[in-house]
């Protein structure tokens, strides 16, 4: 076996393009159907650049039309030589089901990102809540890794909801870095126990008593909130009610928070044309009728825009408009400086205009 040539990270490059192909190095198996996947370059001599709490879009083979799917990186920007998601197979899922029973190491994914404002690193605090339920735990995990190494002195307030002490994912780290780290404080609520079976902490759902209880000086806390949205309504309901400010909470959700907007269709008796679109890195060029959307004008044409949520939110489908004007309602997967710089979300953004995409 041939050894890799040891570099110093400033004689690499950094992970910078949209789109990464990522060769797999290791399944851990972390609850019951949780999995994590790691992954490295699928070139030498590239580290990963990204913020923790970020997410990537996974390309997955699953059908002859790959699907998209959104994960959060689990892992740390603080080391930056792999990255890891941390996925959970729900009842019925697709992509992440093909990835339990296919990929092993040594296979290769398409990525697109990372993306997202979800991040300590964008809403930095003082001092620091985590709150979530289920698999919403891997931001969390990814930015109490990232403090722990950058700065081991950090006040996290860590409380964590699972179905069971059985389905607590990365139990034992956390554990751990509350031995280690001198201002971490974990908090762990089941809903249920099985017979017989021990357990020292909460049981129940998270409610505004048992936030209290575990973290008595949330009001002076920076919140982030990650989990089912039953769960983060509850959180939402239990902070405001007790007068929390809310300018200093902040959650994630890979769900629509407001329904897609209705698609118009192209009345040309009435003098509604549709507009071109000219995509320049394909050299093809389409008609957008009116009411819809760049995505649906560049799957008319036969170009491919990669898009997983299709509602605004995950930003995968971020393109750099060259030309022209469109009208964009997007729900927050696009941040100011992006749109500065040109780039629209396809999936949500309308032609006012003849217009000219990077695509």
């Amino acid at each position: 076996m041939v050894q890799p040539t040891y570099r110093h990270i400033d004689e690499m490059r950094p992970w910078s393009d949209r789109e990464h192909r990522l060769e797999c190095v290791a399944v851990t198996p972390e609850a019951p159907d949780v999995m994590t996947f790691t992954f490295r370059p699928d070139r030498p001599g590239v580290w990963f650049r990204y913020l923790p709490g970020q997410f990537v879009t996974l390309e997955i083979p699953a059908r002859p039309e790959p699907l998209m799917r959104t994960y959060t990186l689990s892992s740390s920007p603080s080391r930056p030589y792999t990255v890891s998601v941390t996925v959970k197979a729900q009842k019925g899922s697709l992509g992440t089901r093909w990835m339990f029973d296919n990929l092993r190491p040594g296979m290769t994914l398409k990525a697109f990102g990372p993306h997202g404002d979800f991040s300590y690193a964008r809403h930095p605090g003082d001092r620091y809540l985590f709150l979530s339920a289920g698999s919403g735990i891997t931001p969390m995990m990814s930015m109490t890794r990232d403090l722990g190494d950058r700065s081991p002195d950090s006040d996290i307030t860590f409380l964590h909801c699972a179905r069971s002490p059985d389905d607590i994912i990365f139990r034992w780290e956390l554990e751990a870095r509350a031995r280690d780290m001198p201002q971490f404080t974990l908090g762990l609520i089941v809903e249920q126990l099985s017979r017989g079976q021990l357990w020292s902490g909460l049981k129940g759902r998270i409610d505004k008593a048992k936030i209290a209880l575990l973290a008595p000086d949330f009001l002076d806390r920076t919140v982030f909130c990650c989990g089912p949205e039953p769960f983060m309504a509850t959180v939402r309901e239990s902070l405001s009610g007790a007068g929390f400010d809310m300018g200093n909470y902040h959650e994630e959700t890979f769900h629509p928070v407001a329904p897609p907007p209705p698609v118009a269709t192209a009345d040309h008796h009435g003098g509604v044309e549709p507009t071109r679109i000219f995509f320049s890195a394909s050299g093809k060029e389409g008609a957008c009728e009116a009411g819809h959307t760049i995505l649906q004008a560049a799957r008319a044409a036969g170009v491919r825009i990669a898009a997983a949520c299709e509602s605004g939110l995950c930003g995968t489908c971020k393109v750099r408009k060259l030309a022209g004007e469109v009208e964009m309602n997007h729900n927050g997967g696009i941040l100011d400086d992006e749109i500065d710089d040109g780039f629209i979300l396809a999936c949500c953004s309308r032609p006012m205009g003849d217009v000219e995409i990077e695509a």
